[in-house]
């Protein structure tokens, strides 16, 4: 197979997980080479995900390495076997990659969930909105960079997963642009919130413990759980994060998070209120 330039996070995503059961299974990259015939330099660049590998290699791996997960190893030959050209796409090139990786993510998620504290997420902002917070940036992007930021998050709100979205009482209070686009924004919400696949919850100004609930985060839903990603800013990007140790932390978090938040209905009301104040 060809050497890629610049594997997407999904395919650097496969690499890690090939690396991973190689190392749990206590064998150097040089015997998982003899063992297909192949050079350390191939191996090298499949667990680096500069080079894609077959389902026949991979399943042989998988099988060296004692990996009897069957629906683990299905979902890394899905993986790599993979051929999705998806909308994001024509981005490449103009965008940073993670607008890209987390597109590509959002694609073959299973489910999405956000803990939102001082914006709304992506997923659900407003044009208006999402021009306010891309404008507001540091250091300042062009007007045409800010279109084209502007245009890609709209193509991406497809919300076709179950969507769960824990959103601070601060993040629908600041006000990103304008009175008018903070109304527009909360309308949006309130519309989107009555959507099949979509649950919104609020966290109130008035509750207690809420150092639990102090960090924003986007988890994503794998083909099974070890596959999951959860993605978090940084100062230059984001990061994407999928140790399981990691992953078991942030589902906790989430699950606390969730527990404190006002129910749908009453998350709604909060939401209609604070619109009328506007």
């Amino acid at each position: 197979m060809p050497t890629r330039r610049e594997p997407t996070a999904r395919q650097l995503r496969l690499a890690v997980e090939l690396r991973r059961l190689r190392e749990a299974a206590g064998l150097t990259a040089r015997q998982a080479a003899a063992m297909l015939g192949v050079s350390n330099v191939q191996i090298s660049q499949i667990e680096s995900g500069l080079s894609g590998v077959s389902e026949q290699r991979l399943r042989r791996l998988a099988s060296h390495y004692v990996c009897v997960d069957e629906e683990f190893v299905n979902a890394l030959v899905e993986m790599a076997t993979d051929r999705t050209r998806g909308w994001w796409e024509e981005y490449r090139g103009l965008l940073p990659t993670s607008f890209l990786d987390l597109s590509e993510l959002n694609h073959h998620a299973l489910f999405r969930r956000d803990v939102a504290i001082l914006y709304v997420p992506g997923l659900l902002q407003t044009e208006e909105y999402a021009r306010a917070v891309f404008s507001g940036r540091v250091p300042e992007l062009t007007r045409d960079e800010v279109d084209l930021r502007v245009r890609h998050r709209m193509a991406s709100q497809q919300i076709t997963v179950p969507y769960e979205l824990v959103i601070h009482e601060a993040a629908l209070r600041i006000r990103v642009g304008d009175r008018g686009a903070s109304r527009a924004q909360l309308a949006k919400l309130l519309e989107c919130s009555e959507a099949d696949k979509v649950t919104v919850r609020v966290i109130p100004f008035d509750l207690d413990g809420f150092a639990r609930a102090a960090s924003t985060m986007t988890y994503v839903g794998g083909t099974v759980p070890k596959l999951d990603t959860v993605v978090r800013d940084v100062p230059h990007g984001s990061a994407f994060i999928d140790s399981e140790a990691q992953l078991g932390s942030f589902r906790t978090r989430f699950r606390k998070v969730e527990a404190v938040s006002l129910d749908p209905e009453r998350s709604r009301d909060l939401i209609n209120r604070l619109s009328k104040e506007l």
